[in-house]
């Protein structure tokens, strides 16, 4: 399947004592790290450490493009909220695919100046090494209803397993919908994946005011979504 893409949206990490922005990337990495499959778990910790200087995009790592633009993209948004005496993360990741959400983790602690980089790096690495388990003190609530970690997720009625909007949509044609920017119960007639594929392509042009870095192989992802959703050979 060819490289999925990711970017960082809008985010504010305060990262002043105690450090809440830290504590949040913390929380996403300890419930999706679990995600990670056996090439990409080997490949983690280099590019963890890779971090420590900042990280330059677009560029490749586990698989994933990692950009700065965000069409087509899914959009998943994480929190750290005060609930009576605790705190609560909100954690948005979509279906079974947390592999995105700790690649983010990284670059948003990436993107931080020299100091609270090192200080939310230390605790992502924290948090990997203990797989589903908290900062003391915090419990975990999936926006989506679908748990990376053990135990029940509450199911929401009228949809699929743990009310994953995704379930049941195989994942390369998932894959593909949102590259192309489809929702999942989007009507994928001929006409409309042409329409848009014409319409992206022509956004990740250069000679449409797209950068010229990363331009063939975004144009080359989107022909190959088309080619998944028309079943073209």
């Amino acid at each position: 399947m060819p490289t999925r893409r990711m970017a960082l949206g809008d985010r504010v990490l305060p990262t002043a004592h105690p450090g809440y922005g830290s504590i949040l990337l913390a929380c996403v990495a300890a419930t999706t790290v679990a995600g990670l499959d056996e090439e990409q778990a080997e490949a983690f910790l280099p590019f963890l450490h890779e971090a420590r200087n900042g990280l330059a995009v677009p560029r490749r790592a586990l698989r994933f493009r990692l950009q700065v633009d965000t069409e087509g993209l899914a959009y998943s948004r994480h929190r750290l909220l005060g609930e009576g005496e605790g705190l609560v993360a909100e954690l948005d990741v979509h279906g079974l695919h947390p592999v995105p959400q700790l690649l983010g983790v990284v670059m948003a602690a990436a993107a931080l100046a020299a100091y609270p980089r090192q200080l939310a790096l230390r605790a992502i690495e924290t948090a990997v090494e203990r797989p589903g388990v908290l900062p003391e003190g915090i419990t975990a609530r999936w926006l989506t209803h679908v748990q990376v970690t053990p135990g029940p997720a509450p199911a929401a009625p009228g949809r699929g397993r743990a009310g994953d909007i995704w379930w049941g949509v195989p994942a390369e044609r998932r894959w593909a919908m949102e590259v192309l920017g489809f929702s999942p119960d989007a009507a994928l007639g001929r006409e409309e994946v042409l329409r848009r594929f014409r319409r992206l392509v022509r956004l990740a042009h250069p000679d449409h005011g797209a950068a010229h870095g990363g331009a063939a192989e975004r144009i080359v992802e989107l022909g190959e979504a088309r080619r998944v959703l028309l079943h073209e050979r």
